[in-house]
């Protein structure tokens, strides 16, 4: 398996001017999970691990999965100057180290990076990695959009929510998958496997981020606990509580949701409403159902020691603190 951190610490950023690629350095240099370019290389190795190991198709699948890394951080820069979020990993985020016309202009050259990368994917194979890369990209727009339109809807629906969520999170992680086995050379029936398992474990991490905003641990986490409560995010966690709720809890809930200078008052009261509500059991239960329907799919490919990792990655991503 090609080491995706090496790759990444191998891409040159120190070029001029200094104020647009350092902060595409900071940004790439902070880590996280780098789970979407790994899930890459992995698909790859899933459909070339039946027989013997081809490395070229790994490396085939190198530039797309930079790529994708890139592209993802670099909706992060721009999430990060919507959101006002002043901390990523564990670290000031680029419009707050820099300011915001930064974080917007080294987010563009970013965008533009990833393209670089994927004109590096191998010929043959390139007009329908690029035909998926550009639909991922915008659904991921689509959704950031319904994302911030529900910011100012009264009435959301759970299935608003997941659609949302898919497009945002899911069709990134789904298309990493489907992507690196695709160069690897999968059948179309494994390359609807690997994307529909990538689609269900996404909406199953991206439950799993709406859990941890409210009930993780700050140091684990990486950013502060209850910023979706104190921002009144449409997350699944509050929109079950709406379902749920008695007209009491509910009017206390749109109570809380009108503060807005009371944010560690805030935090507590709402998530005492959900405590007492069971929102946190309903969420887990829909997190579950989208790891089982997404570990099914995983039956339709060869079974060797990289689909083994892919098991082990998605029971991972739901248990995970941060």
């Amino acid at each position: 398996m090609v080491d995706i951190n090496k790759a990444i610490e191998g891409l040159d950023w120190s070029k001029e001017p200094r104020g647009l690629y350092e902060p595409i350095e900071y940004t790439l240099a902070t880590g996280g999970k780098r789970l979407r370019p790994t899930l890459t290389l992995i698909a790859a190795e899933a459909i070339v691990n039946g027989g013997l190991l081809n490395g070229d198709a790994i490396e085939n699948a190198l530039p797309a999965a930079l790529a994708l890394e890139i592209f993802h951080n670099f909706t992060l820069l721009h999430d990060d100057v919507m959101d006002r979020a002043e901390v990523r990993r564990g670290q000031p985020t680029v419009h707050i180290k820099w300011n915001d016309n930064t974080a917007i202009l080294s987010g563009d050259q970013m965008l533009i990076e990833a393209y670089k990368q994927l004109a590096l994917v191998p010929a043959d194979k390139l007009p329908q990695v690029l035909k998926w890369f550009n639909e991922m990209a915008t659904g991921i727009c689509e959704g950031q959009q319904y994302d911030v339109d529900f910011e100012h809807m009264s009435q959301v629906s759970i299935d608003d929510y997941m659609m949302m969520i898919e497009k945002k999170t899911a069709v990134l992680i789904a298309n990493a998958l489907r992507t690196g086995g695709y160069i690897a050379g999968a059948t179309p029936a494994q390359q609807e496997a690997l994307y529909q398992f990538g689609l269900h474990i996404g909406l199953a991490f991206q439950i799993q981020d709406d859990i941890l905003d409210v009930y993780g641990d700050p140091k684990t986490f990486g950013k502060a606990i209850g910023g979706d409560i104190c921002c009144n995010k449409k997350t699944l966690l509050l929109l079950t509580a709406f379902e749920q709720a008695d007209a009491e809890s509910k009017a206390e809930l749109l109570e809380w949701l009108m503060a807005t200078d009371r944010n560690e008052e805030k935090i507590a009261a709402v998530t005492a409403i959900y405590d007492r509500l069971g929102v946190r059991e309903t969420a887990e239960t829909i997190m579950e159902q989208h790891t089982s329907l997404a570990l099914a799919q995983l039956d339709k490919l060869p079974q060797n020691k990289a689909t083994e990792q892919l098991r082990e990655l998605a029971e991972q991503l739901v248990t995970r603190k941060h």
